[in-house]
């Protein structure tokens, strides 16, 4: 790894593939690159793998399509219709 490299980061509990010493693993963050300080091992941190959105009954398009119907609604105050059943 470029020792030129400002941002460097030990990663807690990781283990080298290498030589198994555990808390010896640096990853660059400006490179993905992570490095043995202990044996020298070095790996880039390969592509991430495009995920697919997982299907639930919302992502569905079938879901997306169904429209439902807009019914009206009447507010009524409930001081009012006392009001106006004492007048009658």
């Amino acid at each position: 790894m470029n020792s030129a490299s400002g941002r460097r980061r030990f990663i807690a509990g990781a283990v080298c593939p290498r030589c198994s010493k555990m808390d010896k693993i640096v990853v660059d963050l400006d490179t993905d690159l992570r490095e043995c300080v202990a044996c020298g091992f070095s790996d880039e941190r390969p592509p991430a793998a495009p995920t697919e959105e997982l299907r639930t009954r919302v992502s569905r398009a079938s879901a997306r399509r169904v429209e439902t119907p807009a019914d009206p609604v009447r507010l009524l105050d409930p001081g009012s219709s006392a009001a106006s059943d004492q007048t009658e």
